[in-house]
């Protein structure tokens, strides 16, 4: 298990935050998390010691929601999900922790920017695109299985299509419940559940549902015009941050 207080102080936020996301409050409440453990271990690595955690968030995250999704947008988007963490998992050997920054920030920006320039028309409901969201779709499963962080490009195709925020949460928590699923296998032959790294998933678990359910109450609460104008703000705080530190460390 690790025993860094440093980690522990960035991983006990970040499993919160993963929980509230999972409840339904945006994802980017989940990416700045995630955000955080990387200040204390490489990206491949918080990924692993999170997915424990998440599939647990998962359950929970799902009987919550049970029956309230939408089923479209799973039919476009699953398919090309499991394709993009194929694809992760073939690059996981070559892609480096900065690069993996670089394009989960660019990601994220391309998407605060999206909302941004819309202006007045974001408010207007988009309608389904298959090719669109297979795009985006394998993007979210690439950069899940890298570094846990599949909720820009997921949002992407999701948020302009202006679902009620229940519908959004519980077409969510299955897309990623399946995508956190299929992840365990290659994560397997890859040698990331490691003694030390379940260890430590372990220690962070009993947090997992209570940051679940209180992400459920907040998002059944909030009110829907708020809950789009908080996630796109994380998303651009965030983006701003992995962008940096990709280019940072590419550069150095």
């Amino acid at each position: 298990m690790i025993s860094d207080p440093f980690f522990y102080a960035m991983a006990v936020p970040a499993v919160i935050l993963g929980g509230l996301s999972k409840g339904g409050f945006g994802g980017g409440v989940s990416m700045i998390g995630f955000l955080l453990m990387t200040l204390a271990v490489p990206p491949l690595q918080a990924a692993a010691i999170m997915l424990p955690i998440l599939i647990v968030m998962d359950v929970v995250g799902l009987i919550a929601w049970r029956g309230i999704y939408e089923k479209r947008s799973l039919v476009i988007l699953l398919p090309a999900a499991l394709c993009g963490i194929g694809a992760g998992w073939a690059a996981a050997a070559f892609v480096s922790n900065d690069m993996i920054r670089l394009m989960v920030g660019v990601v994220a920006l391309m998407f605060v920017a999206d909302y941004g320039l819309k202006g007045k028309r974001r408010d207007i409901a988009g309608s389904h695109n298959p090719p669109k969201g297979m795009i985006w779709g394998a993007m979210s499963g690439f950069t899940s299985f890298l570094c846990n962080v599949g909720g820009p490009p997921y949002q992407m195709y999701m948020l302009p299509l202006r679902l009620d925020p229940k519908l959004l949460a519980g077409t969510t928590i299955i897309f990623f419940a399946v995508v956190n699923a299929v992840k365990v296998g290659p994560y397997l032959v890859l040698g990331q559940f490691s003694p030390v790294n379940l260890a430590t998933s372990a220690m962070l678990l009993p947090l997992a549902p209570l940051a679940t359910l209180a992400g459920v109450k907040l998002i059944k609460a909030i009110n829907p015009a708020d809950f789009y104008r908080f996630t796109y703000a994380l998303m651009f705080v965030a983006g701003i941050k992995q962008a940096w530190d990709g280019i940072d460390g590419l550069a150095g």
